[in-house]
């Protein structure tokens, strides 16, 4: 349950109702929210076509962010402020979308770093009924990025972990520039637990998990080189959301819509499939290993026993584990020769150590090379399903998808 947020006498809210309600959340943010409200209320009144009203919600500022908003609320229409008295990203977005009856409630962040032209492309999808959320990526074709090479490399990481661990479908998790329609907030956002930087990625997942359908709007955006976000412990929050939000999908507390169960089933099962052909490719590599390292050396032995094994493997895979996809020689190639580079450096390096550590034991390397093959055998499932796979998967996403409007399991 939400605590509702506190109203000066000042800040009336409108009396018309919306098509889009706008918040800005906000904290000690007085250096460039003046500037940056009226830059985003003179661009829906020269260029958006549809009524709209920016919110700024100020969560806890100690500085004269308040006194700012205030301001702004009662000198510029279409214009109102709220403030809360605790700090949280997620927690201004509850409280404001949660009070809106605007038809689309929507966001972004006080620096306005993506380009305000993409406002509409965001929230048109949901004024028609063709979408239930919409949100800004940075990771999509067509986007124009300009930041730092480490929060570039920490962005991709953390998107990176969020699709290995919640197998998500969407590209870019925390680009502050989202929508909603009203009606799928008033419903999905009561589901969603965190109150900082986390719920951004909660909520696009409970969506996701609900059927809900998403569109994603490439973005020109540019970073904020004045950030204040500590990403050590915004990293070790959201860690810890993304193992909250699996614990809480295991536990069935989460709501699932029956496509979404669907396909998690038959990833379940592809996942399956894959261990038993991973499992038969080991014994075949072991027992070939065995057999030529007489002959050929234990690094020769590896080698010949890895390239027959992996191009046995490749096909098992493509006619089991993947049989309902197809994909074209040149990725095949690319993707086995990719697998077999891994495998190779991986038990290499694993002989390696174990001729260091026991010279004359055979019994050790083969402990080691079972240990290296079942790494590699991770990392050649990610790359089959994240590379070789990828585009059929996307097209299988989109079929599965509910054609019905405003469904929340």
């Amino acid at each position: 349950m939400i605590t509702a947020p506190r109203f000066d006498a000042s800040d009336e809210l409108p009396t018309a109702v919306q098509d889009v309600e706008i918040v800005i959340p906000v904290y000690n943010e007085e250096a460039e929210l003046t500037a940056s409200v009226l830059r985003l209320r003179q661009y829906l009144d020269q260029r958006f076509p549809f009524p709209a009203v920016v919110t700024i919600a100020d969560n806890a500022s100690t500085d004269g962010t308040w006194a700012l908003a205030s301001s702004l609320a009662r000198h510029v229409p279409g214009v109102r402020a709220i403030r809360l008295p605790e700090k949280g990203r997620g927690r201004a977005l509850r409280a404001a979308w949660m009070a809106s009856d605007a038809a689309v409630v929507a966001y972004m962040d006080v620096d306005l770093a993506t380009d305000l032209d993409a406002l509409l492309p965001l929230v048109a999808p949901l004024l028609s009924g063709h979408s239930d959320l919409a949100i800004g990526s940075r990771l999509a074709r067509g986007s124009q990025v300009v930041r730092g090479p480490k929060r570039e490399l920490i962005s991709r990481c953390y998107n990176l972990i969020v699709r290995a661990t919640l197998h998500n479908g969407f590209s870019d998790a925390q680009c502050g520039f989202k929508a909603l329609r009203g009606d799928v907030a008033r419903e999905l956002v009561p589901e969603v637990h965190d109150d900082a930087w986390f719920f951004d990625t909660e909520l696009l997942v409970l969506a996701e998990w609900s059927g809900l359908r998403i569109h994603e709007v490439p973005v020109d955006w540019v970073d904020d080189p004045d950030s204040r976000v500590d990403l050590r412990r915004t990293a070790l929050d959201d860690l810890k959301g993304i193992a909250r939000l699996m614990g809480r999908r295991a536990r069935g507390q989460a709501p699932v819509h029956a496509e979404t169960e669907s396909r998690r089933r038959s990833r379940d099962a592809e996942l399956a499939r894959f261990a038993s052909v991973g499992l038969l490719s080991t014994l075949a590599y072991l027992v070939l290993f065995v057999l030529l390292r007489p002959a050929l050396g234990p690094f020769g032995a590896n080698a010949v026993s890895l390239v027959v094994c992996t191009v046995a493997n490749m096909a098992a895979h493509r006619r089991f584990t993947f049989s309902d996809r197809t994909v074209s020689w040149r990725t095949g190639a690319a993707g086995a020769a990719a697998t077999f580079g891994v495998s190779l450096v991986l038990t290499s390096v694993a002989l390696a150590l174990a001729q260091v550590a026991a010279p004359s034991s055979e019994a050790f390397e083969l402990a080691a090379l079972v240990l290296a093959t079942g790494v590699a055998a991770v990392v050649r499932f990610a790359l089959l399903r994240a590379w070789v796979y990828r585009a059929h998967l996307r097209q299988r996403a989109d079929q599965l998808r509910p054609t019905a409007t405003g469904e929340v399991g």
